[in-house]
């Protein structure tokens, strides 16, 4: 029985990737803004819509170097509801992290609940559009600018997603990408932070170089962040199937909700009012009127070889690391708690099979 996975990275064929190397190869040019870099730079930007973007060997280093380049310090307000490299970002900068619940529908921040987190010690927001979900970024938005606060977000489930004014990567000071493998763009691995103005990439782009302006000169305590030239040779490759790859998705997304629309005690979560949507995850909330527990439909699924996931379960203010925190207290955050109790992502990339996703669709419909 052939296992199906909650993802599987699309890859362009080999042979395709060949003549990319072979200019590798010729130029000797392996990292350091080789010309593979400053081209996926700029067809990102034409692509996404984005005037600046600053591209680094993965999106946990460049929220980091966000965090940086933004001077954040303090107490940042975030989600529990979300990968765990968005609030381990904030530890690593030694920025004390502030977790808030979410809204029941979209399962991004809640924006009501901002304000009533917000401290002297408050120096930003940090969301999350959670599955690629846009959060309510104009509300948002307007509580940072009362505030005096960054929005910093995560955007690593987002990429190409657009509300009614285009990208919604255009919203905040700044918006990390994920190209890990597991994402709907991926570069093996990778990530980007999308920059207002060339001045600010210019000092993201000293960050991820040791700080580097010259061969003589350090202007500030940078980190190693550089992506390749395999990533970017990588990433130009598959931008020119990327649109094909979304279509498939979008087909499987569809069918999924066709198909479990009637079965009581499954609820498909919906958009969040996207224009152009990418379908990077396909997570359902396996409620109390379904006759079998969540973890017991996990259990089944995996026991006809269907590897779905709970993303994301436990909460993130659950880790040991969080859970003294007193923003990570479990009445504080009852929506997220039972959005992680029940939550399953299933299967969803280009190359599912029509047969795979039936199998799957009938395991949960108790065929």
């Amino acid at each position: 029985m052939k296992p199906i996975y909650v993802t599987e990275p699309a890859l362009p064929p080999l042979e395709e990737f060949i003549p990319y190397l072979q200019q590798i190869w010729d130029s000797k040019t392996l990292t350091n803004g080789g010309p593979f870099h400053q081209q996926l730079e700029s067809a990102l930007c034409e692509y996404l819509g984005v005037k600046h973007i600053a591209l680094f060997t993965n999106a946990t280093i460049a929220l980091i170097t966000a965090l940086q380049a933004l001077r954040i310090t303090g107490e940042v307000i975030t989600t529990p509801y979300s990968f765990v490299a968005t609030a381990h970002s904030l530890l690593w900068t030694g920025v004390k992290p502030v977790f808030i619940d979410i809204d029941p529908v979209t399962l991004n921040m809640d924006p009501d609940a901002i304000e009533a987190a917000i401290t002297p010690q408050t120096t930003a927001i940090m969301p999350v559009h959670c599955y690629g979900h846009p959060c309510d970024v104009e509300r948002i938005q307007k509580i940072a600018d009362t505030y005096g606060l960054k929005v910093i977000y995560d955007a690593a489930h987002a990429f190409g997603v657009q509300n009614d004014s285009g990208s919604i990567l255009n919203y905040g000071d700044l918006a990390v990408l994920s190209f890990h493998a597991t994402k709907v763009f991926n570069t093996f691995e990778g990530g980007a932070i999308i920059c207002p103005d060339a001045k600010t990439k210019q000092r993201i782009d000293h960050l991820k170089n040791f700080g580097f302006v010259d061969e003589v000169t350090v202007v500030a305590p940078g980190i190693n962040g550089k992506m390749s030239e395999f990533n970017a040779a990588l990433g130009l490759l598959q931008l020119k199937g990327i649109q094909g790859a979304l279509e498939k998705r979008k087909v499987i997304d569809a069918h999924y909700r066709n198909a479990l629309a009637d079965v009581p005690g499954i609820y498909c979560v919906p958009g969040a009012g996207e224009k152009v949507a990418n379908y990077a995850y396909f997570p359902i909330m396996v409620k109390p009127e379904y006759p079998m527990s969540r973890d017991a439909l996990y259990q089944k699924l995996r026991d006809n070889g269907i590897f779905a996931r709970r993303y994301f379960y436990p909460l993130i203010s659950d880790f040991p690391m969080y859970r003294g925190l007193p923003s990570a207290a479990r009445s504080g955050l009852p929506v997220a708690r039972e959005a992680a109790d029940q939550v399953i992502c299933l299967p969803i990339y280009p190359t599912l099979e029509l047969a795979d996703q039936e199998k799957i669709i009938s395991v949960i419909r108790g065929n």
